[in-house]
């Protein structure tokens, strides 16, 4: 494990690189690996997720032979679960360039249409790249923080939903406590602070797919 200390005012934040799992409400990962994960309040936490995203993408979908699909998974209806939709907006906003986004504010993927999206995902998309977005619940002094890893997530698994995995590459946000009353903890969770991260995860990848696709294809 590799730890690295940053500080920002009075506070210490602490970034690191190890294979560590979440109480998700996106689910866990089948095959954790080596994650990356940083404190979205880490003035680097951006940058952070571009280069994870990066290597990780080159090594998956080598020469980007595959298109890339980034399916951003939540509900509008709970401040929590917001995460994914609040990072599809935003890079439909900003015209992330060589990536087909699915889940945004205006048409949400989550539990009700994650199947039928995924269908239609594989219908309009030959052997699709992709890549995986949601929320999560964790550990008290994980809130806040922003994981980057290979491997697949379990929507719903949290809040005891059965879901069909999904992704190669998966981006989760740890947005509240996890253990008990999962979903009324979502509902109370702080939207300012869900939308802070979804800001940081969006710059991330908005700089990552410009770094991949220079021309804007």
């Amino acid at each position: 494990m590799e730890w690295r200390k940053m500080t920002r005012g009075r506070r210490i934040i602490q970034t690191f690189i190890e294979p560590v799992l979440e109480v998700p409400l996106a689910g866990t990962v089948a095959d954790p690996g080596i994650g990356y994960s940083w404190h979205f309040e880490d003035s680097l936490c951006a940058a952070h997720i571009r280069d994870a995203y990066l290597r990780l993408t080159l090594e998956l979908n080598p020469r980007l032979r595959r298109e890339v699909v980034i399916l951003c998974i939540g509900t509008d209806r709970s401040t929590g679960d917001s995460l994914g939709p609040l990072v599809g907006t935003r890079l439909v906003g900003l015209g992330i360039p060589g990536a087909f986004v699915y889940g945004t504010l205006a048409s949400p993927v989550h539990a009700t249409n994650l199947v039928q999206t995924l269908a239609d995902v594989n219908a309009r998309h030959v052997d699709p790249f992709v890549v995986a977005l949601d929320a999560c619940l964790g550990r008290t002094d994980r809130v806040g923080y922003i994981n980057v890893r290979p491997g697949q997530i379990y929507p719903g698994s949290a809040v005891k939903k059965e879901l069909p995995p999904v992704g190669e590459l998966h981006i989760s946000g740890v947005v509240n406590v996890a253990g008990f009353l999962e979903h009324l903890v979502l509902q109370n969770t702080r939207l300012h602070l869900v939308y802070q991260m979804a800001e940081v995860i969006a710059v991330g990848l908005w700089q990552a797919h410009r770094s991949l696709f220079p021309c804007g294809v």
